[in-house]
């Protein structure tokens, strides 16, 4: 529409139910207006005039009815798709898993489809990825970690998913393994054979409702319905790569294993301590059976060590405790517990690299206006 030589000058909506719903005309109606284009409607006998009361009106009918229609269809292609996935086993769109290819499954059984020339497709295992699968499964039921998986596969050269089929997954860079990349396929149910639907949700977020130009959805992460809200086939669909028992087991194993002692693990400075040498967050971590913190400089587990990395930075946390203690002498009357809640009332991170120690300012966030009950600046610094 602000294009001038746009050639038209005037929409014209044949049924409305296919156009807009609930109030999403009005919200548009400043645009039209803003670029000269009218909008004409069987329902009002031509343009419709939003300066008009009883045009206004009757939008907001016609909006309502759409949106009854929209919600009723929905609900008829949704319960649908549930029982196709249920009752037939039917693939029912999306990129294949990993491991598996997409292969002709015959003609479209509603013959209005089928008119138009569309296929059914189903699952099929892929020759040259399967055996990975199957051993990552293996591996996962020896006990080994996520992270171990992924670094053996990068190590052998392994695609990943997006580098083995990068058409169809062309927002992904296609690099190496990751601790994810692993975690997602051990805990894909559709590799005991069963066909799955419904896992990830498909409303939108309303949180950008102020604005009608938002497009929902293309900002957020990704999100997953419970167990109970999936849809699976009574049968087995395709051929599987894991048994049904293995894959349960596989899920046990990832839960999280408590302390040899049996104890829980209380770390006070979490995500509060700052490395000085690269500047990322330090992770909690039990160093000599103390809570500490390390940092590895952006290395992970899931890939071979690199020789010109710097040394990893541990710091164990009675020590942070103490370097803060010695920074100012007020921070000696506070307990442990309430240091810390200071620290994240206020925004403030702790840098160190081992000898320099600072409290300062969080990234990307302003320190509050009120001062700080005990040290009587932002930025506090200790060398030692």
């Amino acid at each position: 529409m602000a294009d001038p030589n746009r050639g038209f000058d005037a929409i014209v909506v044949g049924e409305y139910e296919r156009a807009f719903y609930g109030d999403q005309l009005l919200q548009m109606a400043p645009l039209f207006e803003r670029h000269g284009v009218q909008l004409w409607l069987p329902e009002v006998d031509g343009p419709v005039d939003v300066g008009n009361p009883t045009h206004v009106a009757l939008m907001m009918l016609l909006g309502v009815q759409s949106k009854r229609e929209v919600l009723r269809s929905r609900f008829r292609v949704i319960a649908a798709m549930r029982a196709q996935a249920r009752e037939q086993g039917r693939h029912l769109g999306g990129r294949p898993p990993y491991g598996y290819r997409l292969v002709d499954a015959g003609p479209h059984p509603n013959t209005v489809h089928a008119g138009w020339g569309r296929r059914l497709h189903r699952l099929e295992l892929d020759p040259a990825t399967a055996p990975h699968v199957r051993w990552m499964f293996a591996q996962r039921l020896a006990g080994h970690s996520f992270a171990g998986i992924a670094r053996d596969l990068n190590d052998r050269g392994i695609p990943c998913p997006s580098g083995a089929d990068p058409r169809r997954t062309r927002h992904r860079s296609g690099e190496a393994w990751t601790l994810q990349t692993v975690a997602a396929i051990l805990g894909n149910p559709r590799y005991t054979g069963r066909q799955i639907w419904n896992r990830q949700r498909t409303d939108r977020n309303t949180t950008h409702r102020d604005d009608p130009f938002h497009l929902p959805g293309l900002d957020e992460p990704r999100r997953w319905n419970p167990a109970h809200d999936w849809a699976i086939s009574n049968e087995a669909a395709h051929v599987g790569l894991v048994s049904e028992h293995d894959f349960v087991t596989a899920q046990t194993i990832r839960a999280a294993r408590p302390a040899q002692d049996g104890t829980t693990r209380t770390y006070l400075l979490t995500g509060l301590l700052r490395c000085g040498i690269c500047q990322r967050r330090m992770d909690a971590h039990w160093v000599h059976d103390w809570p500490g913190y390390r940092c590895r400089h952006g290395h992970s587990s899931s890939r071979s060590a690199d020789a010109a990395r710097p040394r990893n930075l541990y710091i164990r946390e009675d020590h942070a405790l103490a370097r803060l203690t010695q920074m100012h002498a007020d921070l000696g009357r506070c307990a442990p517990e309430d240091l810390a809640d200071q620290l994240r009332a206020y925004q403030l991170v702790i840098t160190t690299d081992g000898i320099a120690w600072n409290v300062e300012p969080a990234k990307n966030q302003q320190t509050p206006n009120t001062k700080v009950a005990h040290p009587q600046q932002t930025r506090m610094s200790f060398v030692g």
